[in-house]
């Protein structure tokens, strides 16, 4: 193919990605010389309309920020305003949180991997051609995916943005008999995670490696879910009030959305971070299951983030058949919670990376003020990069074949923005 040495790729509106948002690429001696991941979604301005509501509110509405992880949203809110007013829940309460999550988990990773991920490895344009050919696969993808609703139906009242969360627990928690059904639905999708890990670790990669920090949670015992702190690669540790101090935002002229930097630098949150920082806390069936499929402590190639989703996916139902087995129905379904002046912070690991919540309230219980970082803002500046990477080493692919690579550099990283059917509209300018 001839070497075309300048260029500007433009995508008018990407989609299987969730939200509005383009990507233009410029290079000139075939070097590139700007990536812009330009999110021209309006502002939803959920942190201004948060001030002045009670603060038993933000869990509910924050939880509409996202229809795919509104129990990241939930919890992440309900630890900023518990710790602003000087409780920690812990015992039966925390690990019914922990559940729940584990179910947005398994739903959320099994979505990605099976109707937006694999159609770029297999070679069609969506998951309805892929079926075709692949109806196992997403039939298996999609048990997967129910199996997760059932346990945030179980635990939260229903699948999409649940009901049964509150500050300080819950309105109401499960007997135990009504936990038990769901053991024989996650045993059936314990069978099917594995066999998604086998399947992902045929998958090929172009071979490409991550020169940017991570940050995931790491929390005293376990797999970082519902909580933990902070931490990085570079030996970097904080705590979560803390968390404003390390991770600054920016704007950049060409998106309503911030960009994120640790320290002053570029840095990956989400499943490759998580993994790499906490692949010793897997659970052994899970740890032997990343081992098979050749992941290594470590790993950095994003090409490869579809593997490491399916062994978190393996972990989760994993955690959700330990905590069913283990769990006794708390004396009650919540702890009073009372206002206080005060700053609470709270951070998960949302299926997309670190989620932080901060907020300020007066000695009545209302807020103040809030801030909320979502994992996509924070890895954005990362996903540029990545992109920028891919068409500096692949100069002599046709626009189709290189655009084609831009969304799938993009696609690894799961950008929580609205999914839709697949990409877009392409126009190619030379120079």
């Amino acid at each position: 193919m001839t070497h075309r040495a300048n260029r500007v790729l433009q995508v008018a509106g990407l989609a299987r990605v969730e939200g509005e948002g383009a990507l233009r690429v410029r290079s000139v001696d075939g070097r590139v010389e700007s990536v812009e991941l330009i999110i021209y979604e309006p502002p939803r301005f959920f942190e201004a309309f948060l001030r002045g509501r009670d603060f038993r509110e933000p869990p509910d509405i924050t939880a509409r920020i996202c229809g795919i992880c509104p129990v990241a949203y939930k919890l992440s809110s309900c630890r900023a305003v518990e710790d602003a007013c000087g409780l920690a829940v812990e015992g039966g309460l925390r690990a019914l949180r922990r559940l729940l999550y584990c179910g947005e988990w398994i739903s959320s990773h099994a979505l990605h991997i099976h109707l937006l991920h694999a159609p770029d490895f297999l070679g069609f344009p969506d998951a309805i051609a892929m079926a075709s050919e692949h109806r196992g696969l997403l039939e298996r993808g999609l048990a997967l995916k129910k199996a997760g609703n059932l346990i945030m139906e179980a635990i939260g009242g229903r699948a999409i943005h649940p009901v049964n969360v509150r500050v300080g627990g819950f309105y109401r928690v499960p007997e135990p008999t009504e936990l038990r059904p769901l053991a024989d639905t996650l045993k059936r999708a314990l069978e099917n995670a594995l066999a998604t890990v086998r399947w992902a670790a045929k998958l090929d990669s172009p071979g490409f490696e991550l020169p940017y920090d991570f940050l995931a949670l790491r929390d005293t015992e376990g797999y970082p879910l519902d909580r933990g702190e902070p931490v990085a690669d570079t030996g970097l540790s904080f705590t979560a009030r803390e968390f404003k101090e390390h991770v600054v935002e920016h704007q950049v002229p060409y998106s309503t959305a911030l960009h994120s930097r640790l320290d002053g630098r570029m840095y990956l949150t989400g499943p490759l971070a998580r993994y790499s920082l906490n692949s010793d806390r897997l659970s052994p069936l899970a740890a032997n299951a990343a081992a098979e499929a050749g992941l290594g402590p470590r790993c950095r190639d994003p090409f490869r983030s579809i593997v490491v989703r399916a062994v978190e996916i393996v972990y989760a139902v994993e955690e959700a058949l330990r905590i069913i087995e283990d769990y006794e129905r708390p004396d009650a379904p919540f702890i009073d919670v009372r206002p206080r002046a005060g700053v609470g912070h709270g951070v998960t690991e949302a299926p997309r990376g670190l989620l932080y919540h901060r907020y300020e309230l007066d000695a009545d219980g209302r807020i103040v003020t809030a801030e909320i970082i979502p994992p996509t803002s924070q890895n954005q500046s990362a996903i540029e990069h990545d992109v920028a990477r891919l068409v500096e080493q692949h100069p002599d692919l046709d626009d189709h074949a290189l655009v084609s690579l831009c969304e799938r550099a993009v696609r690894n990283h799961d950008p929580c923005i609205s999914c839709s059917a697949h990409f877009l509209d392409f126009t190619r300018e030379r120079r």
